[in-house]
C-alpha cells in the first residue's frame, strides 16, 4: 500500500473555480435572468448583458477573464451568428412598395451620420481612415422598437413602414464599407487601386456565394424532405464554408456571414428551419457575445476619463443630431407630419447589431483605441435605451393604420339553402382523453355548415410495410377512428375516417388536409417532449407552418356545447382581425353564443384616437356581413395582456389570432402578447391561424408548459 500513497498525494487538488463548467454555468444564469429583468423595465436586454459582462469582468468582480477560451469561442460564434441573422432578416421584397421613399430615407440616415462621424474624427485629430471607420459605425440602425410599434398597431403607417424598409439598405452599405476596412491593416493607405481590387474580390465572392449556395440549398432542401434537423445542419455548414472562403480570399468574416444570411433567406423563406436557426443563435451564442463585449471593457483611468466623457458626449450628440436631420429631410421630401417625423427619428437611433460587431472587430484589429472602444459601446447602450423609450412615447400618438384584409381566408361563407356547403373539417386524433371535446367542437361547426368531418389518424411508417410495429400502430389507429365515427352518429353529420401512413405526424396531417381539400384543421394542444422537439418543433408547429388551410389549435377545458360567451381580443388592428372574428361568430351561431371583440389601447392614447380605432374596427367587422354582429369593446389600459386576462374571466372561450413573433437579430425582444395570454388563461382557448397567412409566431413558447395532446 505504501507505493500508492505518493501517487495519491500527487493528484491535483480539486478547485471549483478552475473548472470550465463553473464560468459556463454562471454565464448561462446571466443569459437567462438578466434580459428578463431588463425587458420588464422596458430596457433592451442587451444593456443588461453588456453590463453583466462589465460587472463579472476585470473591471468588476473579476470572475471572468478575457482569456477564458470557452467564452471567447462562444463569443466568436455569436459574433458570426449575429451578422448571419442580420442578413437572414433582410427582406428585399419590402422595397418593391414605396421604393422611392425607402431609398430616400435610407440615403439620408446613412450618409448624414457617415459624414458626421468623419467630421468628429477630424475634430479629434484622427486620420481619414479612422474617421471614415467611425462614420461607418454610425450609419446603420437596429429595429429594437419593432415589438412596440407592432403592439401599437402602427406598422402599416407609411412613415413607420419606410423606416423599417430602409434598414435593408443601411445595413448593406455599412457592411460593405466595414469589409474594406477590416480586410486591411490600420497603417495601410487606401488608394483607388486598392479599393477597386477589394471591391472586385467582394463582387466575385458575392457572385460565387449567391449562385453556388442558392443552387446547393435549393437542391438539398428538395432532397432532404421533411427532416428539419438535416436542414438546420446544412445551414450551419453553409455559414462556416462561407467563412472559410472569406479567409482564403482575404475578406472580412462578417461579409461571409452576412451574405450567407442573405442567401439562406432566399432558400428557407418563412419556414420552420428559419425559426430554429434564429432560436439557437438568440438563446445562446449572441447573448454570450454581448456579455464578452462587457468583459473586454476597461474603465478609463483618471488621466483619460475626461477624454472618454468628451468622446461619449460628442458621439451621442452627433448621432442624435444626424438622425434628426435625416428624419427632417424625409419629412420635407415626402410630406410626413411632425409626429411621424419624430417617430422615424426615434426608430433610427439604436445603434446595435452592425455597430457593435464593427466596434468589436475594429478594436481587435487596432482601428480603435481603448478609449474609443469604451465610448462607442457606451453610445450603443445609450442610443438603444433612448430610442426604445422615445418610440414608446412618440408612436402612441400616431393613428393606427389597419391592415387590408380579404375574405378569402378559407373559412365558410354564410349558409345558403340553395348552395350545398363545400366546407370540410379535418380532425387529427391521437389522444383518446381529449378526442371527445375535439369531436364536439368539429361537430358543432360541421352541423351548422352542413359539412363533413374527416377524422384523421397518422400511423408512423416503418422500413418494411409488414413490420410488427406498423401492424400494432394500424390497429390502434383503427380503434381511434372507429370511436370517432361512433361519436359522430349522435350529431347526424357526415363522417369519413381517414387512416394515413406517413414518416412524420405534422407533414402527414398537412398533406392529408391538402389532398382532401380541407377548409379547416381542428387539432389539440400539442405538448413538447425531448430536446429534439424543443429545438425542431412538435406536430403543432409543423402543421401551423405547412398547412394550406386555416388551423384551429384548441385547448378545451369543458364541453364546447357549454360555451356561451366568446372573447376575441385584438392587440392591434394590424393583426388578422377578420378570420378570428369570423371563426368565433361561426362557432357562436352553431351554439347560440355571444361574441365580443375586444381591443385594448394604451392608456396614453387620447379619447379621439380611441374613437378612431373603434370606427376602424367596426368597419373591418362590417365587411363580414354577419347576421348577428359581435359586440365591440375598447379598453384603455397600461398593460394590454393584463387587461385581456381580466376581461377573459367572464368568458368561456378566448379566440386568439395567430401572429408571427418578429425576431430582432439577437432575440432581444419582449414576449409576444399571445404567449403571455395563453400561458395564464384558465378558460378554453382557440389559437386560429388563417389560411394564406404566412405571419406566424413561435408556438413552442406558447404551449411549452401545457400537457394537452390530441
Amino acid at each position: 500500500m505504501e507505493p500508492v500513497l505518493p501517487v495519491l498525494a500527487l493528484e491535483p487538488t480539486f478547485h471549483l473555480g478552475q473548472e470550465p463548467i463553473v464560468p459556463l454555468a454562471i454565464l448561462l444564469l446571466v443569459i437567462l435572468v438578466v434580459p428578463i429583468l431588463f425587458e420588464r423595465l422596458r430596457i433592451p436586454g442587451l444593456v443588461g448583458l453588456v453590463g453583466s459582462g462589465v460587472v463579472l469582468g476585470p473591471s468588476g468582480w473579476n470572475l471572468f477573464h478575457t482569456d477564458f477560451s470557452i467564452i471567447n469561442l462562444l463569443s466568436d460564434i455569436g459574433l458570426i451568428y449575429l451578422m448571419f441573422l442580420v442578413g437572414l432578416e433582410q427582406d428585399f421584397r419590402q422595397l418593391h412598395q414605396s421604393r422611392k421613399q425607402a431609398w430616400g430615407f435610407a440615403g439620408f440616415s446613412f450618409m448624414i451620420p457617415l459624414l458626421t462621424g468623419i467630421f468628429i474624427g477630424k475634430i479629434c485629430g484622427w486620420g481619414t481612415n479612422t474617421s471614415l471607420f467611425i462614420g461607418c459605425l454610425f450609419s446603420s440602425y437596429t429595429l429594437l422598437a419593432y415589438p412596440l410599434l407592432s403592439s401599437l398597431g402602427v406598422i402599416n403607417n407609411q412613415a413607420i413602414s419606410i423606416s423599417i424598409k430602409a434598414t435593408v439598405l443601411t445595413d448593406i452599405g455599412a457592411v460593405l464599407i466595414l469589409a474594406i476596412f477590416l480586410s486591411s491593416q490600420p497603417t495601410e493607405a487606401f488608394s483607388l487601386s486598392y479599393i477597386l481590387t477589394d471591391l472586385g474580390r467582394l463582387i466575385i465572392y458575392t457572385t460565387i456565394i449567391w449562385v453556388g449556395f442558392d443552387w446547393a440549398g435549393q437542391e438539398f432542401f428538395r432532397r432532404s424532405g421533411d427532416d428539419e434537423g438535416n436542414k438546420f445542419l446544412f445551414v450551419l455548414l453553409s455559414v462556416f464554408i462561407a467563412l472559410m472562403s472569406c479567409q482564403l480570399l482575404g475578406i472580412a468574416k462578417i461579409v461571409g456571414a452576412f451574405l450567407a444570411g442573405l442567401v439562406v433567406n432566399t432558400v428557407v423563406g418563412e419556414s420552420p428551419t428559419k425559426e430554429k436557426i434564429t432560436f439557437v443563435g438568440s438563446v445562446l451564442f449572441i447573448p454570450v457575445f454581448f456579455v464578452n463585449l462587457g468583459i473586454l471593457i476597461n474603465f478609463p483611468t483618471e488621466s483619460s476619463r475626461i477624454t472618454v466623457l468628451e468622446l461619449i458626449l460628442l458621439g451621442f450628440v452627433s448621432v442624435i443630431v444626424s438622425k434628426f436631420v435625416a428624419a427632417l429631410l424625409a419629412k420635407l421630401c415626402y410630406g410626413y407630419n411632425w409626429q411621424e417625423m419624430f417617430t422615424m427619428w426615434s426608430i433610427s437611433l439604436p445603434q446595435v447589431s452592425i455597430t457593435l460587431v464593427g466596434t468589436f472587430l475594429g478594436y481587435r484589429a487596432g482601428w480603435l483605441s481603448t478609449e474609443v472602444f469604451f465610448s462607442i459601446v457606451a453610445l450603443v447602450l445609450m442610443t438603444s435605451t433612448l430610442g426604445v423609450v422615445l418610440t414608446d412615447r412618440l408612436a402612441v400618438a400616431l393613428t393606427p393604420t389597419p391592415q387590408p384584409e380579404t375574405l378569402t381566408v378559407n373559412l365558410p361563407e354564410a349558409k345558403s339553402p340553395e348552395k350545398p356547403s363545400i366546407f370540410t373539417i379535418v380532425l387529427p386524433i391521437y389522444n383518446p382523453h381529449t378526442q371527445h371535446y375535439l369531436m364536439e367542437m368539429a361537430a358543432l361547426l360541421a352541423r351548422f355548415e352542413k359539412s363533413k368531418i374527416i377524422p384523421l389518424n397518422i400511423a408512423p411508417a416503418a422500413a418494411r410495410m409488414d413490420a410488427a410495429q406498423l401492424e400494432v400502430s394500424l390497429e390502434k389507429s383503427e380503434r381511434l377512428l372507429a370511436k370517432a365515427t361512433d361519436q359522430s352518429l349522435g350529431w347526424k353529420i357526415e363522417t369519413v375516417p381517414l387512416l394515413r401512413i406517413d414518416n412524420a405526424y405534422g407533414t402527414g396531417i398537412s398533406r392529408a388536409a391538402r389532398e382532401q381539400k380541407a377548409s379547416l384543421i381542428v387539432m389539440g394542444w400539442g405538448k413538447r417532449n425531448g430536446l429534439r422537439s424543443r429545438l425542431f418543433g412538435n406536430v403543432t408547429d409543423s402543421v401551423l407552418w405547412a398547412s394550406h388551410c386555416s388551423v384551429a389549435v384548441t385547448r378545451l377545458v369543458e364541453s364546447p356545447q357549454k360555451i356561451q360567451r366568446i372573447l376575441v381580443p385584438l392587440e392591434n388592428l394590424t393583426s388578422p382581425v377578420l378570420p378570428a372574428v369570423k371563426f368565433a361568430q361561426m362557432l357562436a351561431e352553431a351554439n347560440q353564443a355571444q361574441v365580443t371583440v375586444l381591443n385594448v389601447c394604451d392608456r396614453r392614447v387620447s379619447s379621439s384616437k380611441i374613437a378612431a380605432r373603434r370606427s376602424q374596427l367596426t368597419v373591418l367587422v362590417s365587411q363580414l356581413a354577419l347576421p348577428n354582429p359581435p359586440e365591440i369593446q375598447m379598453i384603455a389600459h397600461e398593460n394590454i395582456a393584463q387587461a385581456i386576462l381580466q376581461a377573459a374571466r367572464l368568458y368561456d372561450l378566448v379566440v386568439l389570432p395567430f401572429i408571427r413573433n418578429y425576431q430582432i437579430p439577437g432575440g432581444l425582444v419582449m414576449s409576444d402578447l399571445t404567449t403571455q395570454i395563453a400561458k395564464h388563461l384558465t378558460c378554453s382557448i382557440v389559437i386560429l391561424k388563417a389560411a394564406e397567412n404566412t405571419q406566424v409566431i413561435k408556438i413552442s413558447k406558447t404551449i411549452a408548459n401545457t400537457s394537452y395532446m390530441i
